[in-house]
């Protein structure tokens, strides 16, 4: 009997299992945002699949092969779809540009662990038949869970938002949130491998890739009734107005640039005929290089630019007193509410800060060798101790999520109080350019609109800017690289989703289950050989 291509990938050893892995898993990357391709993974995950099977060749149960072939897979995956983080590093490029090649390569190596634990997870359960491929869902599914909580965290491009890039798909997440989608990804789009068992029956192979279409069909089915069957509304007396000052990052942080920066913010933000109308105003993250409170001058410009009633919302660092014991002030990144009289009414502080942007783990011992997080603040911002509601004048509620704590399912509304009307994103992504890292953000944020049944608004640096209804339909948009403004009504919220209610209870539930079934199948194989 010949020696088929399939045969070749599961027998490949040394550097050829490598590079197979790494291939492959480069490859999947074009199943994230902006590209979008995620039939792509119906090809790759089949890889992995064979990869898995050979894994036992030099004997054992595989353990040490499944976890290279994962490790490798999982680092080609997350190189290809997470270069983007090394342009941050090109913005002060006289003092970061050295550490490009450990953040582009040391982050995927790390978080490719993850991927490689998965793997020897869905080897312990694997078998012959096609339970290995929910084997393999479950194991994949679980990494994306942990390396979403290891470490303080870290979920992005997992597997569920391949099939998120598609409106109707991503209703599903209403249901059983991201976890769940990466569970249904991994065993729908690997279920293709089953069609290469020739020694199986013909109902042995086409059986679970029918599954899997059958599965589709009914996610889109369900997301087509959901996107028809909603008529969101909006809020009444509400006309928002998001300005995206698409501002170089290397003048954001200029206390000497105070004066143009403001300047382009004002002229920016009357575009399109004036603020008349207008009754909430946002800007992006940290949009100035000082603290407005402590710049009455810049506030007075604020008060002269709105109109009575409005409301800016904008993303400021905000100084406190230090820490008792302490002489250095803290410094947070927070969101201010500013009136039209100059007074600042409402502040929300970030919780979930990023690690080696705005804080340095061990950061005394980091720092005293000459390493600084990127902010280059010394001592790093102050991270607040719980999430809080934001409550803005003429608004509902919201959510407040600074940055990257858009990226967390489960972990985005207030710790306590009422349910909020929307959710509150302002970002600053210029610092990775015109690269796949703002379209994937943005992708991200929009998912948790669809878990949590909440509207989002969006204001970013140089994009990408929206406001989105709770099922994560755009209703309006501002793409990256562009200077402007967007106007729009606040869409109204839904009542909370199935997902919303639970949380991630459902999508660990749906990881533990799938573990049994595929250990049951196993169990039942061993005992028929």
């Amino acid at each position: 009997m010949p020696v088929t291509l399939p045969d070749r990938i599961m027998l490949a050893t040394g550097w050829r299992r490598l590079a197979i892995a790494l291939a492959a898993g480069a490859l999947s990357a074009l199943a994230m945002p902006p590209f979008g391709i995620w039939p792509v993974l119906a090809l790759t995950l089949p890889v992995l699949v064979l990869l898995i099977d050979g894994a036992a060749i030099a004997g054992g149960r595989g353990y040490r092969g499944a976890f290279i072939a994962g490790w490798w897979f999982g680092f080609g995956y997350l190189v290809a779809g997470l270069w983007w983080i090394g342009e941050a590093f090109l913005v002060q490029a006289e003092a970061f540009a050295w550490l490009i090649p450990f953040a582009v390569l040391g982050l995927p190596a790390y978080l490719a662990i993850h991927i490689g634990l998965g793997c020897v997870l869905a080897r312990a359960l694997w078998s012959e038949r096609p339970g290995r491929i929910l084997a393999l869902a479950a194991g994949l599914a679980a990494a994306d869970w942990l390396r979403g909580i290891a470490l303080t965290g870290f979920p992005w491009n997992s597997f569920g938002y391949a099939l998120a890039n598609n409106l109707e798909l991503a209703q599903s997440a209403s249901l059983f949130g991201l976890w769940g989608l990466s569970l249904v990804t991994v065993a729908v789009l690997a279920s293709p491998v089953a069609l290469l068992a020739v020694r199986s029956s013909k109902r042995v192979r086409i059986l679970p890739p029918l599954l899997g279409l059958a599965v589709l069909a009914a996610m889109w089915g369900f997301g087509a009734w959901r996107l028809s069957a909603t008529d969101v509304g909006t809020v009444p007396g509400v006309k928002l107005r998001i300005m995206q000052p698409d501002l170089p990052q290397d003048q954001k942080f200029r206390y000497d640039a105070k004066q143009s920066v403001v300047d382009l913010y004002l002229k920016t933000s009357v575009e399109a005929g004036g603020l008349a109308g207008v009754t909430h105003l946002f800007w992006p993250e940290s949009a100035f290089p000082f603290f407005v409170e402590r710049e009455p001058d810049v506030l007075l410009r604020i008060a002269d630019l709105l109109p009575p009633g409005a409301v800016l919302v904008t993303g400021a660092g905000r100084a406190a007193p230090p820490d008792p014991g302490r002489t250095a002030i803290k410094v947070f990144n927070s969101l201010r509410a500013i009136g039209s009289d100059g007074a600042i009414l409402a502040t929300a502080d970030k919780v979930h800060l990023v690690p080696f942007g705005e804080y340095l783990p061990f950061q005394p011992l980091l720092e005293s060798i000459g390493i600084e997080q990127l902010t280059r603040m010394r001592g790093g911002f102050a991270a607040a101790p719980r999430r809080h509601a934001f409550n803005v004048p003429g608004l509902p509620t919201a959510a407040p999520l600074i940055c990257y704590e858009a990226i967390f399912p489960g972990a985005v509304l207030p710790d306590e109080g009422p349910r909020p009307g929307f959710l509150l994103n302002v970002s600053n992504d210029a610092w990775f350019g015109l690269t796949p890292g703002p379209h994937q953000h943005f992708e991200q944020a929009r998912l948790r609109a669809v878990e949590e049944g909440l509207p989002l608004v969006r204001a970013t640096n140089n994009g990408i800017s929206a406001i989105t209804d709770s099922v994560g339909r755009i209703t309006g948009l501002l793409p990256l690289g562009v200077r402007g403004v967007l106007d729009g009504a606040l869409p109204a919220a839904l009542p909370a989703t199935i997902y919303g209610k639970a949380g991630n209870i459902i999508p660990l539930l749906m990881i533990i289950l799938s573990i049994a079934v595929a250990f049951t199948m196993r169990c039942n194989e061993t005992r028929k050989s």
